[in-house]
């Protein structure tokens, strides 16, 4: 039997507030070097008699999302108890959204994705906000602690439908969606840092059927490598399971990464489970017209407008235009280096330099674009210093990765190593004469008709001169020297 997937995702994402989601708490980012229980207060840890506080900031920030995911704001929503009962959640359940009679913040929205059949639409169940549980260090003999610094933390949890049919969607939802958070500054997009999570649910069906079969949930994926490789195993698994005549039953999975299988963690909760119910501690929250629209204006330029943008002024082609916008900062770099560059180089040279050799040693070194030393208009003058010659293509090659370790500027490198390419029309006909002379067996073999050879003749001559001769100027001089020599 051919059986088809159907995935939707959930996705976690900590927003950029200064305190946390119900207390003045500030947020903080915790690489391993803070003291535990140190941001807290009798709130976040839910000490008898305190009450949550709403925090506005928070709710500006996921009513934006929501909006840039073309979601409605329903006028009035409510916030939610969702009890479970682990170690890291201090008051015994969450406030999160999930109640009958108000919707959650958001709800009702949707993205469009670009894959090799073409643009699908997925649909947003909802955005909504909720708290994060604190965070567990399992230190072995049987003994566990619990630091409640991120405990209250706000998280913007985006649900989509489970529209998406391969895992070649799933990648391309999730880089899409993390690209739109951090172009809002909803987020860092840093995963390795656990800014963002994803929960896949995968089943399986046969295809041209339409039922929804019971589902594996992976939980707490922080690698888009990790998604694509969990739900490709889910995928794989379920399949085989089904065809030799096992069932599937509804389950929350972990990824074992080392081994590359998905193993089951507990049985998967329904929505009953949780016991929503109303937070009787926050009011109904009402949601003005006016403050949608107020939002609404202040959505920033997205990846989808930016990339039709840089078709349409600059003449990019789709490969580097979708480059380019991936990342808000590589994009912003690019702009800037345009206008930088703007008497000396067109928009598609600059893309050329960007993504080709900037994005080189950016790989071999590991770093982002915001941690690059080379500025775009330091960028712009290195092009600026090939494009009138100063220096060859392969010499601003060499100059941008000093310019990338060290800092410096191009001219100032340029000045320093003598790299200033040699265009003195006499003093390259001697090294061409010379070269020549020294050749005589492929001269002849040009002279003879393999024309060819011209370029082995131009690769002595730029060796002679340490690269730094005019490479048109040489080719002019070797066909002029070579032609000559016919008579």
């Amino acid at each position: 039997m051919n059986y088809e997937p159907v995935i939707g995702l959930e996705v976690h994402a900590q927003i950029h507030t200064a305190s946390k989601m119900f207390c003045s708490c500030p947020v903080v980012e915790d690489t391993g070097d803070l003291e535990p229980n140190t941001y807290v207060c009798p709130v976040c840890t839910a000490m008898p008699g305190t009450l949550p506080v709403i925090n506005r900031r928070a709710v500006e920030i996921a009513l934006m999302t929501g909006l840039a995911l073309h979601c409605d704001a329903p006028p009035f929503t409510r916030f939610a108890r969702k009890s479970y009962f682990y170690p890291d959640l201090p008051k015994g359940y969450q406030i999160s959204q999930y109640t009958p009679v108000f919707p959650p913040l958001t709800v009702n929205g949707y993205l469009e994705i670009e894959t090799e059949a073409g643009t699908k639409r997925i649909r947003i169940n909802r955005a909504h906000l909720e708290e994060d549980t604190g965070k567990l260090y399992h230190i072995g003999g049987g003994v566990s602690l619990v630091d409640f610094n991120r405990a209250g933390v706000p998280l913007l949890e985006i649900v989509s439908e489970p529209d998406m049919r391969s895992v070649e969607e799933v990648q391309a939802y999730a880089t899409k969606l993390h690209a739109i958070l951090v172009y809002l500054g909803v987020n860092s997009g840093d995963m390795e840092k656990g800014m963002m999570r994803f929960e896949a649910n995968v089943s399986v069906r046969p295809v041209d059927s339409d039922a929804l079969n019971p589902r594996h949930e992976i939980k707490n994926l922080n690698s888009f490598h990790a998604l694509a490789r969990s739900v490709a195993y889910e995928i794989e698994n379920q399949i085989a399971t089904l065809d030799a005549g096992g069932t599937i039953t509804q389950q929350t999975m972990g990824w074992d990464e080392t081994r590359g299988v998905t193993v089951p963690q507990r049985g998967k909760e329904y929505a009953d489970d949780y016991r929503y119910f109303p937070e009787p501690d926050l009011p109904i929250l009402e949601i003005s017209r006016e403050w949608v629209e107020e939002l609404q204006a202040q959505l920033p330029e997205l990846p989808d407008a930016k990339r039709a943008r840089f078709i349409a002024d600059y003449g990019l082609g789709d490969y580097d235009t979708g480059v380019l916008v991936a990342d808000r900062g590589v994009a912003d770099y690019y702009e800037a280096a345009v206008t930088a560059a703007a008497n000396t180089a067109g928009p598609k040279i600059v893309a050329n330099w960007v993504t080709g050799e900037l994005f080189r040693l950016m790989k071999e070194t590991g770093r982002e674009i915001g941690a690059v030393r080379v500025s775009p208009q330091a960028l712009a003058e290195l092009i600026g210093l090939v494009k009138d010659s100063t220096i060859n293509l392969n010499t601003g090659k060499e100059v941008l990765e000093e310019m990338f370790a060290s800092g410096h500027a191009a001219r100032q490198i340029v000045e320093e190593r003598g790299l200033a390419q040699v265009s003195d029309v006499a003093a390259l006909e001697k090294i061409v004469a010379q070269m020549l002379e020294e050749n005589p067996q492929q001269v002849s073999r040009y002279l003879g008709g393999k024309v060819q050879i011209i370029g082995w003749l131009m690769g002595q001559v730029m060796k002679a001169t340490r690269g730094k001769a005019n490479p048109q100027m040489v080719r002019e001089l070797l066909q002029a020297q070579l032609e000559a020599r016919r008579g």
